[in-house]
């Protein structure tokens, strides 16, 4: 990568596939060889929750909602066609894709080596992760494609407020077709709990410290603070997790490789059929680059605090969605390079080359 795209993504998160195995391992073995740590952190529960990773998630999710700012969803108009290609990829798509892909590949494909209770296990747990769209990373991926910074951030703000509407029927619709039946109060709770509170904790942080230190402190010096703790937040996550998954793996690890290919090809699938259908309608490629990569990737920490509150942190349930966790980055750096490649496909916005026959001519 040119030093202008590493720019874009900071040290952890373009690492972030090997910190997950060093996560793994980490948990695996504390599994193992500490068995009455994971024993003690599954009983500390309110509420159905587990209360050590519900608070670890809480710090991973509260500084992603602090950067979403809703007052530029009036901006919705500038692009409406793109905003239209990419939560229509997002919500009437990809859920669908998601649970095509997992049934097929769990189901049948693999079936040689997947017994089929455990099979449901990971559709549901792909499904979980399916139907949740990011809203944190993509800001990373959009500035690696210098997408339109205003088009990204209007996505988010629209996605975070359609996951409140859309998230619970359609995980209800896609795990009804398999006879998974989730109770609908349990579901709602978890979206409260991980979307609704760290959404409106987010947005009343962002509007009192900017009414008290002004925007510029607010983005280039206080949200940064944040980043390390989001980090530790994550890493300390995964180790519990692994901690209670430690035995499947174990047994099992080409379980994690098989889990990972619909996971993979949903994203890659995802972001291909976005991205053309962008160049189909002739948008710029500042917003089809956004609109990919909004379409293609997962908010995992939710739908992994979805899958603990339901199921356990010891289900497979769980397992399907930390998988997603370890394929993100190398599949969305592979999708930043593609589009990078084939910006060539899309029309050159008509200031750009006023802006450079200007500096041909001076």
């Amino acid at each position: 990568m040119s030093k202008e795209k590493s720019a874009g993504i900071g040290f952890f998160e373009k690492y972030l596939t090997v910190w997950v195995l060093l996560c793994m391992a980490a948990g695996i073995l504390i599994g193992k060889f500490l068995p009455g740590v994971p024993t003690f952190l599954e009983k500390i529960q309110f509420a159905e929750q587990n209360i050590p990773i519900a608070i670890l998630i809480w710090i991973m999710i509260y500084p992603m909602m602090m950067k979403i700012n809703f007052q530029s969803i009036k901006n919705v108009g500038k692009h409406p066609l793109g905003i239209a290609i990419s939560s229509g990829s997002s919500w009437l798509i990809k859920p669908f894709l998601m649970f095509g892909l997992a049934t097929l590949f769990f189901n049948i494909v693999f079936r040689a080596f997947i017994p089929a209770d455990l099979a449901q296990d990971f559709v549901t747990g792909a499904v979980l992760l399916g139907t949740a769209p990011c809203t944190a990373m993509v800001f990373v991926w959009s500035n690696l494609t210098k997408g339109d910074p205003a088009h990204t951030l209007v996505q988010v703000s629209v996605n975070d407020l359609l996951i409140l509407i859309l998230f619970v029927p359609l995980v209800q619709l896609l795990l009804g077709v398999n006879n998974v039946q989730i109770p609908w109060d349990t579901l709602i709770f978890s979206i409260i709990l991980f979307v609704v509170v760290p959404l409106v904790g987010g947005a009343l942080t962002r509007i009192l410290m900017i009414k008290k230190k002004g925007e510029d402190y607010f983005n280039e010096r206080f949200v940064p603070k944040f980043d390390g703790i989001t980090t530790l937040g994550l890493l300390l996550t995964l180790v519990i997790i692994f901690s209670f998954q430690g035995d499947i793996i174990l047994e099992k690890p080409l379980y994690v490789l098989l889990i990972a290919v619909p996971l993979i090809l949903q994203n890659v699938i995802s972001a291909n059929f976005t991205y053309l259908i962008c160049k189909w309608t002739k948008q710029p490629h500042n917003i089809a680059a956004p609109a990919a990569l909004i379409a293609a990737s997962d908010f995992f920490e939710l739908s992994v605090a979805v899958a603990i509150a339901l199921f356990g942190p010891d289900s497979p349930v769980v397992l399907a969605c930390t998988v997603g966790v370890l394929t993100e980055v190398p599949v969305m750096l592979l999708l930043v390079k593609i589009i990078n490649k084939t910006k060539h496909w899309f029309p050159t916005p008509e200031y750009t080359t006023t802006v450079e026959s200007v500096a041909e001519n001076q």
